[in-house]
């Protein structure tokens, strides 16, 4: 996959988990906060990814 691609996705699972996050407070739901930190936490590594990805040159 290319940079452009795992910053898009990292975007996407960031943003779901915050939702997620912010709804579990509303209604006090414990196992979709966990559930929204841990999709927010995969949204970052693949962001991590993309940007170490457009750094190398997509050669990794």
């Amino acid at each position: 996959m290319g940079e452009l691609t795992e910053k898009i996705k990292g975007n996407a699972n960031e943003l779901s988990g915050n939702t997620k996050q912010a709804i579990a407070e509303m209604t006090d739901n414990e196992r979709l906060e966990r559930e929204g930190e841990r999709q927010e936490r995969k949204g970052e590594a693949q962001q991590f990814v993309g940007e170490v990805e457009g750094k190398l040159g997509n050669d990794i």
